[in-house]
């Protein structure tokens, strides 16, 4: 998870109605997030060559409001780029998300990683005729975050939020226990990002991250979605 500081501007008119824009601290920031499916099922199903594949994502974080002073914590995805055709479509149907399709590759040393030595991690993604990527270094063992710190803002979130078209939006839910963590060291994003984002976020990406963080990872529930009311939409924040 390499975390950027951007201009609110640049997010505001991607926040769908009914959420507000989330910061932390003050600063808002969106996330270039690289991770594995591993034994992935859709409805209990498991289809055969689609259950192990990559994923990299760049997200920002919103909130909306439920009542009684509670808020729900969501992302909302920029871009999701898979290697598989099947896999885009579906997502595309059951989450309005937006999922692309290009060639991707990993490299991942498991063994290193288990024996809580140093070890690199990198994910891929082929565009425009040339490879991109995600990537870092970290050691030893992964670490619980203190309560309100940067990585548990970006790892904290379990509700996703989609626009489904002007004024309408889709929430969905997301169930994973609490992640350690570790710091990444020598965290990069290479290649030109312009294509895939546009020349705003483009060059918000261009400098170093301000935080970079490796999550172990677990099993993980994504729930069906559902269209919020109209007066879930029509909210007035105090």
């Amino acid at each position: 998870m390499l975390n950027y500081e951007v201009d609110p501007d640049l997010l505001a008119a991607r926040v769908p109605r009914g959420t507000v824009l989330e910061t932390w601290h003050g600063h808002a920031l969106v996330s270039v997030v690289g991770f594995r499916f591993v034994d992935v099922r859709v409805l209990g199903v498991a289809v055969p060559g689609h259950r192990d594949f990559d994923e990299v994502n760049l997200r920002f974080y919103v909130r909306r409001p439920v009542g009684n002073g509670e808020w729900r914590r969501g992302v909302v995805f920029i871009k999701e780029i898979v290697p598989r055709r099947l896999i885009a479509a579906v997502a595309r149907w059951l989450y309005h998300e937006p999922y692309i399709r290009l060639p991707m590759r990993h490299e991942i040393d498991a063994r290193a990683i288990a024996m809580r030595g140093a070890f690199s991690i990198r994910y891929e993604w082929k565009h425009g005729g040339r490879w991109h990527a995600i990537s870092g270094h970290a050691r030893g063992a992964p670490t619980e975050f203190g309560p309100g710190s940067e990585a548990e803002f970006i790892t904290e979130h379990y509700w996703g939020y989609t626009v489904l078209s002007a004024g309408r939006t889709n929430e969905y839910q997301v169930d994973h226990p609490t992640w350690q963590v570790w710091r990444l060291s020598d965290a990069r994003l290479d290649g030109d990002m312009e294509p895939l984002y546009g020349p705003g976020l483009a060059d918000a990406l261009r400098v170093p991250p301000r935080s970079a963080f490796l999550a172990e990872g677990s099993a993980v529930s994504v729930f069906g979605g559902r269209e919020l009311s109209i007066a879930e939409l029509e909210w007035t924040a105090a």
